[in-house]
């Protein structure tokens, strides 16, 4: 079983082994950083840069924490040195998340700078007559050493992705809402170059249930966006924007599930798709379960209910003339008038559909044409009760 390094914290080596390596550090960090440029390809270019000597300075301070660390004297008042090293390594992690880089290259930097510095600080131990034992010791020290830096990077560049990460979620939320709220063009393309996201063509507004919006996201492009609460328009729901694919693509990808699918539009005027799905589940009778409603098939629907109140104030305008028949034939007048409307004035038909007898829907026509009187003959009037009976109550 292999035994654990020492804790570099703690380890002490004598000031007369000490001594000699730290004349000799500076020799040792130009033998390490020779290395690294060798052998980690991504740091050549930046040790040959402007950044070189900022790299090499660190090198060198990190070596000289070692020896500090390992030759410090014990006591109540002395304070590791370890402490700025790691916060160092920390920077160097989330540096390099920042940058876009993985952690390949600085942990291999590590692992040269740990094998070539105990190469050399070992050969100077060895000339100086040090017994095996304490230089057994030392290469310990050294490779905790450096396992304390390593941890220190990982959790920088972990901490600096997720960091990252959530600032960039912010970032999309924010460009989703913008475009919902129709913004400035120029206001939604900065968003967008905020949010590192790259503008489609097209963009469709897709409506689903809160519940099922993380299931449903999964099926659609990587670039979707998506908002989590439509709001007071559509409570319970989340808003996705799909990038480039039709109505027809995205309702293939979501079969069996419960959606309401609007237009594509040119992405910076996606707020048409989205008022448009946020009106069609608003319509009466809508069923949205396990359902992919397309826009497109309401068409007449939300033209016709574009003006809930309109609709409301013709309904009432062209059902004054009933006022005048008693309460309880009111409804039968309607319902009688709504057919011979629907079926042209064939006489059988509406019959068929009220269970009446035809002379039934003669005496209620009757009565109909004494309320309303010429009004039965003219075309905008036919044209206005068609639309005021036929279609579903404003809501």
């Amino acid at each position: 079983m292999t035994e654990s390094l020492p804790d570099v914290r703690t380890y002490r080596l004598s000031p007369e082994v000490v001594a000699p390596l730290r004349q000799r550090l500076p020799h040792v960090a130009t033998q390490t950083i020779d290395a690294i440029m060798a052998e980690v390809p991504a740091y050549a270019v930046a040790f040959a840069g402007d950044l070189g000597v900022k790299i090499a300075r660190a090198v060198r301070a990190a070596l000289g924490t070692f020896l500090e660390l390992v030759a410090r004297a014990d006591g109540p008042d002395q304070q590791s040195p370890l402490g700025p090293a790691l916060e160092g390594a920390y920077a160097l992690g989330r540096g390099e998340a920042r940058n876009g880089r993985s952690l390949d290259a600085l942990l291999g930097a590590y692992r040269v700078g740990a094998r070539v510095s105990w190469h050399e600080l070992a050969k100077i131990s060895v000339s100086t007559g040090q017994p095996a034992p304490v230089i057994a010791h030392f290469a310990e020290l050294v490779f905790a050493y450096i396992d304390e830096l390593s941890a220190a990077s990982v959790a920088g560049h972990a901490d600096e992705l997720a960091s990252s990460g959530r600032a960039r979620l912010r970032h999309l939320e924010q460009l989703t809402q913008a475009l919902l709220a129709g913004e400035a063009e120029h206001t939604i393309e900065v968003a967008a170059e905020r949010a590192d996201w790259s503008p489609p063509q097209t963009l469709t507004a897709v409506l689903v249930p809160e519940h099922a919006a993380r299931t449903v996201v999964d099926l659609l492009d990587r670039r979707t966006l998506r908002l989590s609460e439509a709001g007071p328009a559509a409570p319970d729901h989340s808003v996705l924007l799909v990038p480039d694919a039709s109505r027809g693509a995205v309702a293939g990808l979501l079969r069996g599930q419960s959606a309401v699918v609007g237009p594509a539009r040119p992405w910076l005027a996606v707020k048409s798709s989205y008022d448009r799905a946020v009106r069609t589940l608003r319509l009466p009778g809508i069923e949205t379960a396990r359902t992919v409603v397309d826009t497109e098939d309401h068409l007449a629907a939300l033209v016709l209910t574009a003006d809930r109140q309109a609709l409301a104030d013709l309904r009432a305008k062209v059902l004054a003339p009933l006022t005048a028949a008693p309460g309880l034939t009111v409804d039968k007048l309607i319902e009688t008038l709504r057919s011979w409307l629907r079926h042209q004035g064939r006489r059988e038909d509406v019959a068929a559909e009220l269970f009446v007898h035809p002379q039934t829907v003669r005496y209620r026509m009757t009565q109909l044409r004494e309320l309303y009187g010429d009004r039965l003959r003219d075309p905008d009037w036919i044209s206005s009760l068609i639309i005021a009976l036929t279609l579903p109550d404003p809501v």
